[in-house]
């Protein structure tokens, strides 16, 4: 009989709304409350800055400006190409040109609005594509190649070319960006964050400030959902929140209201994508080109790592034999583009769908085929089983996980039924798509693949745990607690995560890449391995057996014919002077990356998954809905399958919206319009599809990950893919399946109907 899976450790107070995030925290006395004043230019001058009336009006504290910062005013995250405070220009509507403090949040935000300041609007470029003919990039393009591409599509038997265009995405967290900030003593300042990145959080705010790191503690209980959008993106907030609490000497919060949130956070990259693909009648690649433009925004941010993993993902699942990949990084004056699940990844691999699915549409061959004879080799060493940046890929499941989940979604006899209902359906027609995901799981910089962490087993036998990773609702507390109470063999009830906390585990990375569980799961283990080995020689001693054969399980501890309970063992140890806490210290091995040459080994390994979505699509109105999704993914050996599923039926949806649904809509002075719940959409329940089979792949690791699991935040968020092409099989039914429909993502119902009836005039419907 199979054990129960435990519920997130948070579930009770999330369900009670009695979890605390950062604006649920009591204030201190004394707290004052800021709000930002707002650039209403895409780019301009600052002619003029009068603050005047702002500082007269009731209540105000204090006004910021880039001249109050007493040391650096940059808060980016690789360049140094960010201020905190505009400093006499501004490059983007909405980015921050001062702070007011007042006694009040309303009070803040009113006086915000009485600035007098007087831009001398400059040119604005909101187009990736002409910024990019223009050679206005915030990085370096980024180029790799395998063989001789071009070669390869000039002597393929067939060929085709054309662009592909996938819209930016708004991260919409439940929990909007805050800061709490208030100063400590002798200099020091104490800081609570919504963010996934203490760290970074810390090294901006010490090097504004001008002060050692050791002064500025970050802390993170939770956040309210993150998605990438809270690891860079989260700086300014604490920078400004805590500039305002060191310059007063009191405790500052900063929240931002949803529209100023959207209006000065950065979204997902938009990337348009131009393409040439040359294969034979059997729909096997011969070569690609790809030359993909991102939508960088006004600064670097994470643009080029996000760069560098669409690059290296636009293999997904299949082997290009040769292939020449490009990505320019545009700089536009708009928000600058930031991670979001993904990062990247799914853009990349979203060019090869595409041009996977139009060769099917070429050939004549079902898209599933064509999909299949590109894979991967399925035994490394075969051939066909090597990237274009040069890893093997040794742990391929792709094979038996699509073959598995093509029967089990009766793929086959669901199409044949399909093409009968769309036959005698003029209005009306049904798609159905199948497509696969391999995800490189690490961090592209190696260095950033380490974490911490802290153990400490109490004398009443609980266990507190402290590691460098972040909780954003993703349930990475609830599976290093896990990890922790089997390493020590005792009930999850006695062991406890506590905040993320900079003064306790230093120099941590981003919880992204989703790698959380992975590096901070194995840092813990780590500790707790050392406590139970002290422990085990302990026991040893006393009962005269070997170290190696004391046993720890079911909350005891078994050395030799002697059964201890855990609470008791403990207890002698204390007496006995034993240290009863410890760190540990995990680093993932074997990686390797040559940012040069875009070649090394930048994952420890893959994810793989793949997903059957079948739909119905009004031609009349670009209506559409999601009949029915089978899921299958490979989360390794589950740590905990509830909290699993949940990311990946969560990931889905999520990619469903970014392909389907959310538009972000700029007018032609860089505002955006989308700024709201009220114009900017969401998945909602009713989008999900009444039929929902989701399972998870039953496939231990390969590599020693904690317990032989797999990352499973990003992967999942690319099985929406079988969505998109879904509706774009239903829309090529209305002309036989003969031409591919042009319809890029999101795939909206203006979009769907525009693509409906260019494929009617095609068919002669």
């Amino acid at each position: 009989m199979s054990r129960p899976v435990p519920p997130h450790e948070s579930a009770h107070l999330h369900v009670t709304g009695s979890a605390p995030y950062v604006d649920d925290l009591p204030e201190l006395a004394g707290t004052l409350h800021c709000a930002l004043g707002l650039s209403p230019h895409a780019h301009a001058r600052i002619a003029a800055l009068d603050l005047e009336a702002v500082r007269a009006a009731p209540g105000v504290r204090a006004v910021l400006t880039a001249a109050d910062i007493p040391a650096v005013n940059d808060c980016g995250a690789v360049l140094h190409d960010e201020p905190i405070l505009a400093d006499g220009e501004v490059h983007y509507l909405g980015q921050p040109v001062f702070a007011v403090v007042a006694d009040t949040r309303e009070q803040a935000r009113h006086a915000a609005r009485l600035a007098a300041v007087d831009y001398a609007p400059r040119p604005a470029v909101l187009d990736p594509l002409e910024a990019h003919r223009q050679q206005s990039w915030v990085l370096p393009p980024l180029r790799l190649a395998r063989g001789d591409a071009e070669t390869a599509l000039a002597q393929a038997p067939l060929q085709l070319a054309g662009r592909a265009r996938v819209g930016a995405q708004e991260h919409f967290y439940l929990e909007g960006q805050i800061a709490y900030a208030w100063p400590t003593e002798d200099g020091g300042l104490h800081l609570h964050s919504s963010t996934q990145h203490p760290s970074e959080m810390q090294h901006a705010v010490a090097a504004m400030l001008g002060v050692a790191s050791h002064r500025v503690r970050v802390e993170v209980r939770r956040m309210g959902g993150g998605f990438g959008g809270k690891e860079a993106q989260s700086a300014v907030f604490a920078c400004i929140a805590s500039l305002a609490a060191q310059r007063l000497q009191r405790p500052v919060k900063l929240r931002p209201d949803r529209d100023d949130d959207m209006l000065v956070t950065g979204k997902r990259h938009a990337v348009h994508c131009d393409w040439a693909a040359g294969f034979d009648t059997d729909g096997l690649l011969h070569g690609v080109r790809i030359d993909m433009v991102l939508d960088a925004g006004w600064s670097a941010d994470l643009s080029g790592p996000v760069a560098t993993r669409a690059v290296c993902h636009v293999d997904n699942a299949y082997y290009l034999p040769a292939a020449d990949v490009s990505a320019c990084c545009a700089r536009t004056n708009r928000q600058s583009s930031t991670a979001f699940r993904g990062f990247g990844g799914p853009q990349g691999a979203f060019a090869i769908e595409r041009i996977l699915d139009d060769i099917a549409y070429a050939t004549g061959l079902d898209p599933l085929d064509v999909r299949k004879r590109n894979f991967y080799a399925a035994q490394a060493g075969a051939g066909r089983d090597t990237t274009p940046y040069g890893q093997p890929v040794a742990d391929n499941v792709i094979h038996t996980l699509v073959a598995q989940l093509e029967e089990d979604s009766d793929y086959r006899a669901r199409r044949a039924q399909i093409a009968a209902f769309n036959a005698g359906s003029p209005v009306i027609r049904k798609g159905l798509a199948l497509t696969p995901v391999k995800f490189g799981i690490s961090f592209n910089l190696s260095h950033l693949n380490q974490a911490g962490a802290l153990v400490h087993v109490y004398t009443d036998g609980s266990v507190l745990v402290n590691h460098g990773g972040t909780e954003m609702g993703q349930g990475l507390n609830t599976k290093v607690a896990q990890v922790v109470a089997h390493t020590l063999g005792v009930p999850l009830a006695r062991v406890r995560c506590t905040a993320t906390d900079t003064g306790k585990v230093a120099n941590t990375s981003a919880t992204a890449a989703s790698s959380g569980s992975d590096l901070n799961g194995k840092a813990a283990e780590a500790a707790a391995r050392r406590i139970r080995d002290r422990l085990a020689t302990f026991a040893a001693e006393r009962t005269g057996v070997a170290a190696v054969d004391v046993v720890f399980a079911d909350d005891h501890v078994q050395a030799g014919t002697a059964r201890i309970p855990f609470a008791q063992l403990v207890r002698e140890a204390y007496v006995a002077r034993l240290q009863l806490w410890s760190d540990g210290f995990y680093a993932t091995p074997g990686l390797h990356w040559d940012a040069r040459t875009l070649t090394g080994h930048p994952f420890y390994y893959f994810a793989y998954g793949a997903a059957v979505s079948e739909v119905a699509v009004d031609t009349l109105t670009g209506e559409w809905t999601l009949l029915r999704a089978d899921l299958l993914h490979d989360a390794g050996r589950s740590i905990n399958p509830a909290i699993d599923r949940g990311q990946v039926e969560g990931g889905f949806m999520q990619g469903l919206g970014w392909l389907t649904l959310e538009e972000l809509v700029w007018n032609d002075e860089g505002r955006l319009l989308t700024h709201a719940p009220s114009t900017y959409k969401i998945p909602a329940i009713h989008d999900c599809p009444p039929d929902f089979r989701v399972r998870l792949f039953d496939n231990a690791n390969r590599e020693d990950t904690i317990l032989r699991s797999k990352a499973v935040g990003e992967p999942p968020l690319l099985l929406a893919f079988s969505v998109f092409f879904a509706i774009r099989d239903a829309l090529g039914s209305l002309a036989g399946h003969r031409v591919a429909p042009p319809l890029d993502a999101p795939a909206t119902p203006e979009a769907i109907l525009r693509a409906a009836d260019a494929m009617r005039e095609i068919g002669g419907t």
